[in-house]
C-alpha cells in the first residue's frame, strides 16, 4: 500500500533524524550493554571472592580452636594477601590477633591489629582494632602510644569502651583524676543494657573514690 504524502514526510524526517543521531544512540546503547555486562561480571567476581575468603576465615577459626599455629598463620596470611578488601580479611586478622594475644605473642598480635587499622574497608573494624591494640600496648606499658590510638573520635557504639580503656591507661600512669573523669564518661556513654560493663567501670571508679 503506497504511503500518503504525510506518511512519506514523516518517514523522511525519521531517516534524517536517524542519520544525525543514530551513531550516538548506538554508542549509548552499546555502552549501557557493556556496563551491564561488566556489573554482572563484577558481582559474580565479588561473590566468588567472598566465598573463597569465607573458607579461609573458617580455616583460621578451626586452626585457633585446634591450637594449630602453622595452619592459622598460613590461612590468615593467604586471606589478607589475596582477599584484603573483604570483611573476612579483617575478621580473620582480628581473630588471629586474639589467638596470638592469648598466647602472649604480642608482636604478631600487634601486626594483625595494625593491618586492620591500615587496610580494613570498614570503620567499625578499624575502631575495634584500635581499641584492642591500645589494650595490648597497655600490657606492654607503652602508655603514651596507647593513648594516642584512642585520640580519634570513635563511633557511638565504641565511646564507652574507648573511655574506659583510656581510664585504665591513665590510672596506670598514676593520673588518678584524669582516670576518674574517663571512667565517668564511660558510664555516661555506656549502653544501659550492658550491665556487666557498667558494673566493671563502676567498681574501678569507686576504687578511686567515686
Amino acid at each position: 500500500m503506497p504511503l500518503d504524502l504525510e506518511e512519506q514526510e514523516q518517514l523522511a524526517e525519521l531517516k534524517a533524524w536517524w542519520r544525525e543521531h543514530g551513531t550516538r544512540i548506538t554508542a549509548v546503547v552499546l555502552a549501557v550493554a557493556v556496563g551491564f555486562a561488566g556489573w554482572v561480571a563484577f558481582r559474580s567476581y565479588s561473590q566468588s571472592q567472598a566465598m573463597e575468603a569465607s573458607v579461609l576465615y573458617e580455616a583460621i577459626s578451626n586452626a585457633a580452636q585446634a591450637n594449630d599455629a602453622k595452619a592459622l598463620r598460613d590461612a590468615s596470611g593467604t586471606l589478607v594477601e589475596s582477599y584484603p578488601g573483604t570483611a573476612y580479611a579483617s575478621m580473620g586478622a582480628l581473630l588471629a590477633a586474639r589467638y596470638y594475644f592469648e598466647r602472649n605473642d604480642l608482636k604478631n598480635a600487634k601486626a594483625q591489629l595494625q593491618w586492620v587499622i591500615e587496610r580494613a574497608a570498614s570503620d567499625d573494624f578499624k575502631q575495634l582494632a584500635r581499641l584492642r591494640l591500645a589494650a595490648v600496648l597497655l600490657d606492654e606499658k607503652a602508655y603514651d602510644e596507647a593513648l594516642a590510638l584512642l585520640e580519634s573520635q570513635p563511633a557511638a557504639a565504641y565511646e564507652a569502651q574507648y573511655a574506659a580503656l583510656r581510664g585504665d591507661i591513665l590510672l596506670a600512669k598514676n593520673q588518678a583524676a584524669d582516670a576518674r573523669a574517663a571512667y565517668k564518661l564511660a558510664l555516661e556513654k555506656a549502653d544501659k543494657k550492658n550491665g556487666p560493663f557498667q558494673e566493671s567501670v563502676r567498681m574501678r571508679l569507686e576504687a578511686l573514690g567515686g
